[in-house]
This record gives C-alpha cells, structure tokens and sequence, in this order.
C-alpha cells in the first residue's frame, strides 16, 4: 500500500521526537561548556603571585581564558565550574560576577553552585583582589584587571548555560610522576611517620578527568584536577602566560580541534592555529600551489623537492620580495583578527592541592654556587635571594613551562582516552560563609579526650618574607623562623604591633604582620570565607579559598570522604571521588597540616588563621557534608565585604601615545631583512611603532599575527598571540615616554606549512584629547621552506 507524501513527513517527525525522547532518557545530565578571553593589560600591570613590584607586564605569551562547564539534572538541580587562566579567585570580582548572573538568570546561579577557581599562573596581571595585601605591588586596584575578568567569566557561563544539551559525564584517573616536587620537604617531614608511610610521595601525583560527552555531538570537553604550582615562568618574566597549566590547556585544545592525530608516545605537540583558519587539512602540495597568485606551468613543480620546499628559480622569494612592508593605516575600533566564536571543545586543567608542590623538578640550587640549597631553610650561605628552583628545561623557563604543560597534556590525554566510569546520581551543592578569624574548633587533647580551641584573626610570619625556591624574598628573612628579630619587629610596629592574644593565639609563628587587624584605609586580609561542595553523582569537588599542601589536603579529602559514607553507605560507596579544587571564590593564602605549621617555612608562615586552621576546614566540611546528605539548607553564614568602592588606584593613566615625526602608528621600525629565507624551528620577527596595549585589550583579538600568502593574493592569519609559538613584546624608548614599540616573535614550527608569510601587528593610540584610534601595520614578506 502507498503512504501518502504528508504521512510520510508525520511519521518523520514522529521518529525525531522519539529519538529526542531516547536521547534525554539515556543521558543522566544536560551539560554544556564555554570559553572566553580574559587576558588583561598586558602593558605597565605588575603580576600577581610573586610580589614582585619590579615585575610588570609587557607583552603575551599567549593570551588567557576562562573556561567553564554547567551539568545539571534534566529537571532539578545545577552547578556551574569556572577554571581561571589567572593566579587565583578574588571575592570581589566573585561578588560582582554573582551579581550579573542574578539579573540575567534569576537564582539560577549563585554563591551556593557557582565555583570560581584559579589555576595559579604567576604570569597574569594582578590588581583584582580587594585586600589591601594582594594588591600592594600592583599600587592598588587595575579596574581593567578586575572588569576584563567579570566580563570574562559572565560571558564563559553564558556559553555555557546556552549549549546545555543531554550528555554523559565520565570520571578517570591516573598518576603523573614527574610534574611535580615538594618545595618544603622538611616542613613535609615533620608530619607523623605512620601518616607519611602510607603515601608513596612527598606530593599527591594522582589527576582526576572529567570527560564531557554530548549525546549527539560526541566529545565537547574535559577539566581535569591536578596539583602543581604556575612557577615554571619566574618572577623576572613580563610576558602574560597562563603558565603550565595554561600551555596544557591549550594543547589539549588543539588535539582534539586537530583530530585527535597527536599520539600521546609522539614528541611532538600539536601547534596552535588561529580559530580564524577554516581549512587545516589541505595537503601541502595544494598549498604550495595556492601560494602563487601567478599562473605557474606543471613543470616548475619538478624541482620541488618535498621536504625542503626548494624552489631553483627562486620564484617564491622573488614573490616574497614583491611584498614590501606596509605603512601603518586606521582600523575601525571594533575590527578584531579572531571572531569571538564559541569553542567546540574545551580542555581545563584545574589546580588542587598545591601549596608546597613545585613544577621547578630538577630541584633547588644555588645560584653563586651552583650547589644544592640548604635543605631546611632553602638558603644559600644563610641567603634566601641566591636559591631557585630549576625547572626541567632549565635556564629557559619558556621551555620548562612547554615540558610541564606537555606532561599534564599527555597525562590528561591517556585518561580521556580511557574514561569508562560514568558519572550517575544526583547533582548537588552546598555552600556557607565562615568567619575564620574567630572561629571555634573542637579537637584531640594529647592525654585523651577533646578540648576546644580558636582560630585567630589574620597574621603572616617572618618565614612569609623569605619566599620560596620558586620566588625567593629579600634581605634577612628565611624560610624556617619560628622567632622572628628586633629589627623587623620594629618595622612591622609602625604598621601594627601585634596584641597580646594574637601573639598567644598564632604561636610558634612570629607575627611580622597581623594583617587580619589591619584596617586602614580598608581590610588588609579577608576574615569571613566561603566554603563550598559540589556534587555531580559520585564525585564530590570541594572548594577551597586557598593553598592546601600536600599532607593538609589529604587530610581534608579523606575526611570529607570517609564521612559522607559514614552517614550514607548505600549512597557513597566504593566508587566516591573527593577532588580539591584550590584557589575558588577568594583566596587566603595557605593551609598546612599543624605539624608543618610548627615548622613554620613559607606555607605555614603564611597559613593565616592559626594552627588550627587546616581542622577548621574539616570541621566546616563535615557540616557541609551532613547538609547534601540529609537535604538540608545551611545558614549562609555572615556576608564577605563588598569594598569595591573603597579601592584606592594609583598606577597612572595612559595619557597620550605618539610617534617620532614623520612615522606613524603601525609602521615597521625593524623589518624582517629582505628576501629572507627561514626554516622551521628558526624564529623570525619584526617590530612596529605602537601604543600602550592599556588602550585596546584586544579581548577576543590579537595583537600579534602571523599570515601566509594564499591564491589570489590574499593574506590568511595563520598564527597568533594565543599561539604557544608567538610572542608579543612591548616596550617604551625610555621609562614614561609616550613613545613606544611593539615586537611580534614567531618561532617557526616544525608542522608550519612551507611558503610565503609576513608579521602583522595591531594595536591602538590615545590622543591627547582621550580619543582611541586602533592601527594594524605588516611586515614585509618571507619564505619559510
């Protein structure tokens, strides 16, 4: 019998909604994923993470991200999980991301299932914290620093709250052995013996991976927790990096974007490509041919020689040098190179644990020596300044930071790969504010029994000062110094000597400066925290507002862990998993285990609340964990400070960019040499007049382009400043001049397609009267073979 042609389509449409139906029964969670820019000033800034005043930012190493996934039940509860390429999470740009998301979403999002963690990079503008302590090098608070990171992270939440689609989430883990030493192995041995025999290592080696599958799209992403510092770029470094983590995030990115061709036993990692290139699976012949904006007989292409690209006619140089560098020209204000264009995958490679675990492998040594430092104190003749750690591309720290990220990358990798475990149960959060400075904490009396004992306000100690082998401090201070001196006392007095209570409280530390009491113009350190725990089925992510070492975090997951099976067997059985996810929401610093605190080297000098602090945590968690478990509503707990309108700034104003006359903005001051000739693995580059890049942050651009010649004559951007290959480096004539030059670096890779290309740079000036005016200006051509 014939079915009608209407029937026919009924019938289809039938088939689709059941399908739609299938696809939501077999899927437990919608999920969806999003990135966005937030790569800052890469101009005048100083960074957060060293203290470093003379650290300031002038250039990219490739630019940042926020990334985020959203997993929610078909029909009940969500949590929302941002990973920041930044140092760490500040309390206020969380307060006012909260704030945006309200307005757009109702209590969709808030405080309660919103986590906002940082990867630790020490490489990224600072001056977004709203403590007085974290934003003394940076002359106080950068609004550009603070707004680029709440549009950012509004706007990765937004992608990712729009691509929700049913999805499976599976969970893998494995070790990874040689990412990571422990920077304070004395203060680590001062932990009980029985409790260190039961681990293997000094640090946690174990990455945990989420695999996020789209029912019908296949693979949209991965975040995974791995604990390891972003000190492979040192505290000398100006360009903007996002550091380890930050390098392995993007290889992953460009794995899967690539294919999926890497082999994780391959040398070689993939190179990153602007997401302007549209086509990247042309053959190189074809491209070869593509090249040539002149008609070109088939008999010319007999001398090629593949893999050297050799050309005896020299045709390709002569149509190199036919292309002449540009003068500078005008762009219209909202021209940008990279189109803000939804991610198809995304990769994040979250921080946990950190707090003594260095990515410096080969260890600590002394620098007028070259001998290992002083093991308890990390000094070198009684000197803290003259001992670094060296990384495993030691002395260049750009190659270290490449070496750790390919580790990460490759690790990560191999449990995507191999991720069977599906995440199945309920999704779940609870959250509450606490106020550490005063908080009560029952625990174990030595003769039996318990007692109970307080947190204090605020305070960092003289082994804070001393710095570590990844950053070291300055004058006499070192790492171990549990009494303090006269000298420094009187210092630290003109600012606030400590009282009598405090002293008592914070011992054996030696108060240099007590921070939590410090009021003037505003708060110097946070008192009242968030903590924080997620559930997506049976994994569990605990939020934590700072750096737990290796022993202290430990210590919490194993408790949070053992306790959630104690109060629901059935629920949370064999197969729990416990991931820290450090630096969220806010940050106050470290969090060491009391013995380590005792010891009293740079963790446990900057282990604000006490010695008690790390069983505080337990404590709050365990609450936490009593609440998802039985259902409960916490009390939210006493509301953080809002002070973003008491934020002092005193970096200066751009106030004008100019040129010397007769040049103008964009034109080429050091061109790439004429009818050059480069192969891969040799790096060429060009330097342009410019503005400061405080002008245009280029957020979702580039300041730094590479393009390639392609049919017709037309230039394609191939490469740029998010490219672990291109370097953007800016620079004045001379210090507050107005005049200024900009460098684009490309270090060719060895996967760069033979041919022609030339540098492009972008940028903007300031006039005197406050106008903005972006330029873009090229280099001349060069052949690459």
């Amino acid at each position: 019998m014939a079915v009608s042609a209407p029937f026919q389509f009924l019938f289809f449409l039938l088939l689709l909604l059941l399908a739609d139906r299938a696809v939501y029964s077999s899927s437990e969670y919608l999920i969806g994923v999003g990135s966005y820019d937030i790569t800052g000033p890469a101009a005048d800034v100083n960074m957060m993470g060293y203290a470093n005043s003379e650290q300031t930012a002038s250039g990219i190493h490739f630019r940042l991200r926020a990334r985020a996934f959203i997993v929610a039940e078909p029909q009940g509860k969500r949590v929302a999980f941002v990973n920041l390429d930044a140092c760490m999470a500040s309390q206020i740009v969380t307060i006012k991301v909260l704030e945006r998301l309200k307005a757009r979403y109702g209590d969709l999002y808030t405080e309660k299932n919103v986590a906002i963690s940082g990867i630790h990079t020490h490489a990224g503008p600072g001056g977004y914290l709203q403590y007085v302590t974290y934003i003394i090098t940076s002359l106080g608070f950068v609004r550009q620093s603070f707004d680029v990171l709440v549009d950012g992270i509004e706007q990765t939440i937004i992608q990712a709250h729009q691509s929700l689609r049913p999805g499976s989430l599976y969970i893998n883990k494995g070790d990874l052995l040689d990412a990571g030493v422990n920077r304070s192995p004395s203060s680590y041995l001062n932990n009980p013996e029985a409790e260190r025999s039961r681990y293997k290592y000094n640090v946690d080696k174990e990455m945990t991976l989420l695999k996020f599958v789209d029912s019908r799209l296949g693979p949209i992403g991965s975040f995974n927790w791995f604990a390891t510092h972003g000190t492979s770029m040192s505290r000398t470094n100006s360009l903007i990096s996002g550091d380890n983590k930050g390098a392995a995030a993007r290889f992953m990115e460009d794995w899967f974007e690539n294919g999926q061709k890497f082999s994780v036993s391959s040398s070689k990692i993939p190179r990153r490509v602007s997401t302007i290139v549209s086509d990247l699976n042309t053959n190189r012949e074809s491209d070869v041919k593509n090249y040539f904006p002149f008609r070109v007989t088939f008999l010319m292409w007999k001398v090629y020689d593949k893999s050297k690209f050799f050309f005896s006619d020299s045709r390709l140089l002569d149509i190199a040098a036919s292309y002449k560098s540009s003068k500078g020209r005008s762009l219209d204000a909202k021209v940008r190179v990279r189109k803000a264009l939804k991610s198809t995958f995304v990769s994040a490679f979250c921080q946990s644990n950190c707090g003594d675990v260095s990515p410096n492998t080969l260890g600590a040594f002394c620098i007028d020596t070259g001998l290992p430092c002083d093991f308890n104190h990390s000094t070198c003749n009684g000197k803290n300044e003259l001992c670094y750690g060296r990384g495993p591309g030691y002395p260049d720290e750009f190659e270290s930071t490449r070496i750790i990220g390919e580790k990460q990358f490759k690790m990560a990798v191999g449990l995507f790969n191999k991720a069977t475990e599906k995440l199945q149960g309920k999704v779940g959060y609870q959250h509450a504010y606490v106020d550490f400075s005063n908080l009560q904490v029952t625990v174990p009396k030595a003769g039996g029994g318990y007692e109970t004992v307080k947190t204090c306000p605020a305070a960092m100690g003289f082994g804070f000062a001393a710095g570590t082998t990844d950053g070291p401090g300055a004058f006499d201070f070192k790492q171990g110094d549990d009494k303090g001196n006269d000298f420094w006392r009187l210092v630290r007095n003109v600012l606030r000597t400590p009282g009598p209570e405090q002293v008592q409280c914070q011992k054996p530390k030696p108060i240099l400066l007590d921070t939590g009491e410090m009021k003037t113009p505003y708060d110097w350190a946070p008192s009242i925290l968030p903590v924080q725990m997620l559930r997506i089925g049976q994994l569990v992510i605990l939020s934590v507002p700072g750096e737990f070492t290796t022993m202290a975090g430990r210590r919490l997951r194993e408790a949070v862990k053992s306790y959630l099976i104690s109060l629901d067997s059935k629920e949370f059985g064999n197969n729990l998993h416990v991931v820290i996810a450090g630096l969220t929401n806010t940050y106050s610093q470290y969090i060491t285990t009391h013995e380590e605190y005792e010891v009293q080297r740079y963790e446990g000098a900057s282990t604000l609340y006490g010695p008690h602090t790390l069983t505080a945590y337990i404590q709050e968690f365990k609450k936490l964990a009593t609440a998802l478990v039985n259902g409960q509503t916490l009390p939210s707990g006493p509301q953080p400070p809002d002070l973003l309108d008491k934020q002092i700034s005193l970096l200066a104003p751009v106030v004008v960019d100019s040129t010397p006359l007769g040049v103008g903005f964009g034109d080429v001051k050091a061109d790439v040499p004429p009818k050059s000739t480069f192969r891969r693995g040799q790096q060429v580059n060009a330097t342009f007049w410019s503005g400061c890049p405080r002008n245009d942050l280029m957020t979702e651009g580039s300041f730094a382009v590479v393009e390639t010649l392609r049919d017709g004559g037309k230039w394609v951007p191939v490469y740029d400043d998010d490219d672990f290959s291109v370097k953007f480096k800016w620079s004045r004539q001379v210090k507050l001049s107005p005049e200024s030059q900009a460098t684009v670096e490309w270090r060719i890779p060895e996967s760069a397609v033979a041919g022609v290309y030339r540098l492009r740079h972008y940028g903007a000036s300031k006039s005197l009267f406050g106008s903005i005016t972006s330029f873009s200006g090229s280099s001349s051509a060069f052949v690459v073979v």
